[in-house]
């Protein structure tokens, strides 16, 4: 199936008519546990042996279906879901951490992200530094013997950068760690991270995938090109895994290790797992993926280019315009489009910023971005508000700015009620 292209992929990679009934969508197994054939059938499910379905905290087959298409779609060996984006984030990270360990981390990251590797993850005792990726030998400098990650975003939220994956994947490789790359604004439409040097990509599949607004979701994808056994520094998958009854999961599962622990230990342990209605909703979302991110980059364009000549506006962060300083790095690294989520600096500052959100008719005021509906969001005063105004300047969320986020309506009606917006918050 991976030699199909994009638009068939989305449609066809994980799935065939269901075999007991010829259903030709993934049936919703709605069902906590599977019968085993007989005790030796069991043994080899639990040792690895035989792939198949023990307890749907771990696997489950409608949730196996979209795991299995996203691998397709972002060109990896394999694929976990799991109950959300930041529990994709953790997912990529337990198997590779442990108490002391630390990851190095881009300053441009969403606001929650931020908050997750700064505060979260302490009490795991982890820790995480933040360097600015466009300085690769600060990038390559942060790394200590005691780091086991690089993180970053391929199109960053809320700002619009865009990470130069291929530069970073070098420092990466030069320094033996995996690199994570969050590709949830990109979607693998847009941007397929492995092909410019990832090892693993994370996404929020409440997003672009889904593309509704009505689930939650997350996938962690795995290269399968990472050596996990080249040092010690990934006992977890390259030395016998207590966890796991001794088992080398490198040794054992070659370019599956990864993925394989992540469902073995990683949800066994973690629990954070997708339902399989939300598997099901997001496996639909998928068929028309291609299809609405042409509409949402279209819509992009015309939206950013209309703000940028407006003289209420003090700027437009979106990589797709010309005179973004990532537009080369946009076409280069997304030929079809930089996405479709921006920032807006309105004159009149933060107060001026409270008075568009609340004048927008079409623009929804929400905590999400990735839907068919176009959403704005202040993100000083919502997403980014647990961080310092320094924090925020740096995220790309400082307080006269506003995050858009464009849908797939017609461009012409969202530019009219941004007008009228504007209007109305710099009179």
């Amino acid at each position: 199936m991976t030699d199909h292209r994009f638009d068939t992929l989305q449609i066809h990679a994980g799935a065939a008519p269901d075999p007991a009934t010829g259903a030709l969508q993934t049936p919703i197994y709605q069902t906590t546990a599977y019968a085993f054939k007989d005790a030796d059938h069991a043994a080899r499910l639990f040792n690895l042996e035989e792939v198949g379905y023990i307890y749907s905290r771990l696997t489950n087959p409608t949730v196996s279906a979209l795991a299995s298409r996203v691998a397709a779609l972002e060109g990896g060996a394999g694929a976990v879901c799991c109950s959300s984006g930041h529990a994709a984030q953790i997912m990529a990270l337990f198997p590779l951490m442990g108490p002391g360990l630390n990851i190095i981390a881009s300053t441009r990251l969403y606001g929650g992200t931020i908050t997750q590797f700064s505060q979260t993850i302490k009490r795991f005792g982890w820790s995480c530094t933040f360097v600015d990726f466009d300085d690769l030998a600060a990038l390559e400098a942060a790394v200590d013997e005691n780091t086991r990650a690089i993180f970053c975003e391929s199109i960053s939220n809320p700002g619009g950068y865009v990470t130069d994956l291929p530069a970073v994947a070098a420092v990466a490789d030069k320094v033996g760690l995996p690199l994570i790359v969050d590709n949830t604004l990109a979607s693998p439409y847009l941007c397929r991270p492995i092909e410019h040097g990832a090892t693993l990509v994370v996404h929020s599949a409440t997003k672009y995938m889904t593309g509704n607004g009505t689930v939650t979701g997350g996938v962690v994808i795995d290269s399968g090109k990472f050596d996990w056994s080249t040092s010690d520094k990934f006992p977890s998958l390259s030395a016998p895994e207590p966890a796991y009854h001794g088992l080398k999961f490198h040794e054992a599962l070659g370019p599956m290790a990864f993925t394989f622990h992540s469902i073995a230990v990683g949800l066994r342990d973690l629990g954070m797992t997708m339902n399989p209605q939300g598997a099901h909703y997001t496996l639909m979302g998928l068929e028309t993926l291609s299809l609405r991110m042409e509409k949402h980059v279209a819509n992009a364009k015309a939206v950013a280019e209309w703000l940028e000549n407006d003289p209420r506006i003090e700027f437009v962060t979106y990589a797709g315009l010309e005179s973004s300083p990532w537009h080369e790095r946009a076409t280069r690294l997304c030929p079809l489009g930089a996405g479709a989520l921006f920032t807006v600096a309105v004159k009149g500052g933060y107060e001026a910023c409270v008075k568009l959100v609340n004048n927008l008719n079409l623009f929804s005021h929400v905590a999400n971005l990735g839907d068919a509906r176009s959403l704005i969001i202040h993100s000083a005063s919502t997403t980014h508000r647990q961080l310092t105004e320094e924090q925020q300047i740096k995220a790309g969320a400082a307080p006269n700015v506003v995050r858009l986020s464009i849908g797939i309506e017609n461009a012409a009606d969202l530019i009219a009620d941004l007008d009228q917006a504007l209007s109305a918050a710099t009179a």
